[in-house]
């Protein structure tokens, strides 16, 4: 950050001394606020030099902190080293690491997690000791309280933030564990995936399938016509939904960016799970080094499988700031994003909260935006999607197809849904959210493999909504059909799991979104499951009448037969031109011209989907909880070029 980049700046920097009185636009400050000065002057007792002391300070008035947090995060001070230091001052012992045998895992130890100042330590056999970290604002009162109770000396000891958060890591990692996955299901146990088939679901299911086969063996002209209409309906939902989003986006006016809100920056925590990622840790590393937010006001959760030794030792290899924190999540079924992140979540330190993926390569200033969007923003808007961008469409015709869908839910559909109040699936990278509501909510479902769309939807259900921004995530699509079908597989089973618990209880579910958004969700989750599930059906069908006709058999074509036909005809290419159409209006032209003419085989990519969906009804019966890991590496193609865009 340069000095004067901000209005206060040259005065705080006149009142400091970085700058004389004659460069202040405006008279300087009278005074320097007194824990500015007191800190000041405890660093240049440890031999900081006046000049970093001075920037330090700058940033620290700007950002609101302090000038110890503002060091530690520029790095010019070592924590282990600075704390030592403290340690001599205050005549204490200093413990550079804690032994989590000897830590309590005490009710309310993970507040120590989200701000590390004291821990109790008990020893078998000596008296227990309070381990405390010493900061630059406290350390004059401290000095006092040694000085007038010398014996306190006796029952204390310095240490490091680092210290206290590891060792209450693994002190109680399986009470959070536990917690982690059992917390949904034990206070809100309808809302959690954990069971299948909840209470009468299970029967109506039986009574609907039973009733469908004797319907079918007795009558199989009638089940089919009746079949036949139910998907024809959802097919043109669907159709029709993308349609509305279409001609709304031709219309709408460019969205203005959102005023700077007045205050500091707060708090933003980052969450990213990985699992398998070894690849792709440095290029993480650096982006989210490249994000425009002062680095003392971040809280980076690197959060792995504590047996993903591979993971575990390429992060150790990086040079890590203070603001990042690596948490070894226990082995325990199920293991799945979701439960990886409830099991950090109470650790998060930021007002705000943010889910990247390992691969992702976000835009820099997209924490900016979400923060002016969010303070501009009614309080119940507690969650916001940022746009997910496909830079290797040129790689293969799968990955085109991919840029494309997604060109068109993240950059036309999402916004027009969130433009009218309406329930938002969300995507499993990009979510910001406001930390405390969702910490209220419960998190996410460890047991649901598409733990974004369900967290959408509960989120709506109890009144809260959702917007987009515009600032982009970029990824790398699958480019082979075996890796996009296991993934698209796993999203099918959890859009499986989201309609089973959402639809647990239908009345209630009107009550709580209204019909109109009940009926929403029904198209976009259900609809898109049984459309795709009935898609190579419908495609048989045409092509059997098609047959007919073309072979001069269409004296055999009733009228009923004739107008399903038609139907099918509009709503199976109606719904490959909205989707083709909805990605390119979505798209910047080099995006366009990397999918080329691969848009042609739309048929064939939701041929691929229907199988993925039944493979999906299948894994949701036999393995409802397995995680189909998708592969990343590295990107492979410059996102500037790939996407027409600078970020």
């Amino acid at each position: 950050m340069r000095l004067a980049e901000y209005p206060d700046d040259i005065a705080f920097a006149t009142a400091i001394g970085i700058l004389p009185a004659r460069h202040a636009a405006r008279p300087p400050n009278p005074s320097v606020p007194s824990k500015f000065l007191t800190e000041a002057r405890l660093f240049r007792r440890l031999g900081i030099s006046k000049v970093l002391i001075s920037n330090m300070l700058v940033r620290a008035n700007r950002n609101g902190t302090t000038l110890e947090a503002e060091l530690l995060a520029n790095g010019a001070i070592v924590e282990s080293t600075y704390y030592e230091a403290l340690a001599e001052i205050l005549d204490l012992p200093f413990l550079p690491e804690l032994d989590p045998a000897q830590v309590e895992d005490i009710a309310g130890a993970d507040s120590q997690l989200v701000d590390p100042t004291v821990v109790r330590l008990r020893h078998p056999v000596r008296p227990p000791i309070t381990a405390i970290v010493p900061s630059a604002a406290r350390l004059t009162y401290l000095a006092e309280r040694l000085a007038q109770s010398p014996g306190l000396r006796m029952t204390l000891a310095a240490t490091t933030p680092s210290a206290v958060r590891s060792a209450l890591w693994q002190a109680g990692q399986k009470r959070r564990l536990r917690e982690s996955i059992d917390q949904l299901f034990g206070s809100a146990p309808e809302a959690s995936a954990r069971i299948t088939l909840w209470g009468r679901q299970g029967f109506y299911t039986g009574a609907a399938l039973t009733l469908a086969l004797v319907l079918a063996v007795a009558e199989p002209t009638a089940a089919l016509l009746v079949l036949h209409i139910v998907l024809s309906f959802f097919f043109f939902a669907t159709f029709f939904i993308r349609l509305v989003a279409l001609v709304a986006t031709k219309r709408q006016q460019k969205r203005l960016r959102p005023a700077p809100p007045a205050g500091r920056r707060p708090v933003y925590s980052i969450f990213v799970a990985l699992y398998r990622e070894a690849a792709v840790v440095p290029q993480l590393i650096d982006t989210l080094n490249r994000l425009e937010w002062p680095a003392s006001r971040l809280d980076i959760k690197l959060i792995c499988e504590a047996d993903d030794q591979e993971t575990l030792d390429a992060m150790a290899a990086m040079r890590l700031g203070p603001q990042y924190e690596v948490v070894a999540v226990p082995a325990g079924r199920p293991r799945t994003k979701p439960k990886a992140l409830t099991y950090a979540l109470g650790a998060a330190r930021g007002e705000y909260l943010v889910i990247y993926d390992a691969e992702d390569r976000i835009d820099p200033m997209q924490l900016e935006e979400a923060w002016r969007t969010f303070e501009a923003s009614p309080p119940e808007t507690v969650c916001l999607q940022a746009p997910l961008v496909i830079t290797n469409a040129r790689e293969s015709w799968v990955s085109a197809l991919f840029a494309l869908e997604y060109a068109g839910l993240f950059r036309v559909l999402l916004p027009r849904l969130a433009a009218a109040r309406m329930p938002m699936p969300l995507g499993g990278t990009s979510n910001h959210f406001r930390t405390r509501v969702l910490q209220a909510v419960g998190g996410w479902d460890p047991f649901n493999v598409t733990e974004d769309a369900d967290l959408g939807l509960r989120l709506y259900r109890k009144g809260y909504r959702c917007g987009t921004l515009t600032r982009p995530t970029y990824e790398e699509a699958p480019t082979e059909v075996h890796a996009w079908l296991g993934q698209r597989s796993r999203w099918f089973k959890g859009w499986l799991q989201t309609w089973l618990v959402v639809m647990r209880r239908p009345s209630m579910l009107i009550r709580e979104m209204g019909l109109g958004a009940s009926i929403v969700f029904q198209v976009l989750i259900g609809g898109l499951i049984l459309s795709s599930l009935a898609h190579p059906l419908i495609v048989a069908y045409i092509a059997l009448i098609t047959g007919q006709l073309l072979s001069g058999q269409a004296y055999n074509v009733g009228a009923l037969q004739l107008t399903l036909f038609v139907m099918d005809m509009a709503n199976i290419f109606g719904s490959y031109a909205i989707f083709v159409a909805l990605g390119r209006a979505g798209m910047t032209p080099p995006e366009r011209a990397a999918v080329g003419r691969k848009w042609m085989l739309t048929p064939v990519y939701w041929l691929l989907a229907s199988r993925a969906a039944w493979r999906a009804v299948r894994e949701l019966r036999s393995n409802p909880f397995f995680w189909n890991k998708t592969a990343h590496r590295p990107a492979s193609v410059k996102t500037e070029a790939a996407v027409g865009t600078s970020s």
